[in-house]
């Protein structure tokens, strides 16, 4: 029985897969091009999330500011789940809802990138945020799950893995999030020496 169930997790993530595969291929080169355009002219890529979204935000931040497969230079990326005395100062002198809101109002300027990770696709605070950054000038990429919730509709971008599970939605989310920082890599270094 425990066997048929480690294999059924994989099977439903693979399917998760396909189906991203099939679904989002297009849009994820269309976000490529516009995280590559922005990097490329001087703007730099927000992102935020909640709970395992804040970890998908920090890796993707990571990968961008370090490296991914090239040697490169460094790239500007800021995961707004990181700074803990801004979490918690925001949070308690403003509401939990304002926590990345306040941060994007800081920090984003028109050309920029943010990205809302949110499994749900509802995170109230992923959502204002977001409608801030609209305001600002930033383009906005939405990184989301099941049917993309409140945030599907208001984003530029919208990367929406249309599966209910969650585990399998956050599957997708780390592939998408390695595809984005190597399609990024190659259009902007493309001699880059591979390092793997």
């Amino acid at each position: 029985m425990r066997l048929q169930e480690i294999k059924g997790h994989f099977a439903n993530s693979v399917r998760a897969l396909e189906q991203a595969a099939e679904e989002l291929s297009e849009t994820i080169d269309y976000c490529c091009t516009v995280m590559a355009e922005a990097l490329q002219n001087g703007n730099k890529i927000l992102i935020m999330g909640n709970g395992g979204s804040a970890a998908d935000a920090q890796h993707f931040a990571a990968e961008l500011v370090g490296r991914f497969l090239l040697e490169r230079k460094a790239l500007p990326a800021i995961a707004l789940s990181t700074d803990t005395s801004i979490l918690t100062a925001v949070g308690n002198d403003y509401g939990f809802d304002e926590v990345f809101n306040r941060q994007v109002a800081a920090l984003a300027k028109p050309g920029d990138v943010v990205v809302g990770i949110s499994t749900s696709g509802n995170s109230p605070n992923v959502l204002k945020a977001l409608r801030t950054a609209h305001e600002i000038g930033a383009r906005t990429v939405g990184l989301l799950g099941k049917d993309g919730g409140a945030i599907g509709g208001e984003v530029e971008v919208n990367l929406t893995v249309r599966v209910s599970g969650t585990p399998f939605v956050q599957e997708a989310h780390a592939a998408i999030i390695h595809i984005l920082c190597d399609q990024i890599e190659k259009r902007l270094f493309p001699a880059g020496t591979l390092n793997v």
